[in-house]
């Protein structure tokens, strides 16, 4: 009784395995592959600047950065060029917040903790 509940469970689990193992894998096969650099003209169509070019599970990958200067990692179907997958990295460092105004881009509030600019000056009482 107790192995046969034991083989249940694991026949049971095997479908779930193989379900997340498949997630975002490109399985086209490798003589079906557009060359790199159309890859990269993708890239340049959508506006992303290429750090790293790789290919992972079996899928072209490209870690970058895309128009607006936010770090994402995309992968690309080697076959079509199609986007499989997309994620910008640093939505887990914030919550999928989006990125904070550059420095220099906004200006201070007028409520006197931002002076006209000088260093402070301190006093010893």
């Amino acid at each position: 009784m107790k192995k046969t509940l034991t083989a249940l469970a694991i026949l049971a689990l095997l479908p779930a395995g193989a379900a997340l193992a498949d997630d975002d894998d490109c399985t086209a096969p490798r003589d079906t592959w557009q060359p790199r650099e159309a890859a990269l003209q993708v890239a340049q169509k959508n506006g992303w600047t290429v750090q790293d070019f790789e290919i992972d599970d079996g899928c072209y990958e490209i870690d970058g950065r895309d128009g607006d200067g936010r770090e994402i990692e995309v992968k690309l179907d080697p076959a079509t060029l199609q986007i499989v997958d997309i994620d910008y990295e640093d939505d887990d460092a914030r919550g999928g917040a989006p990125n904070p105004a550059p420095a220099g881009a906004a200006q201070p509030p007028q409520n006197g903790l931002f002076g006209n600019g000088a260093p402070p000056t301190v006093q010893v009482n």
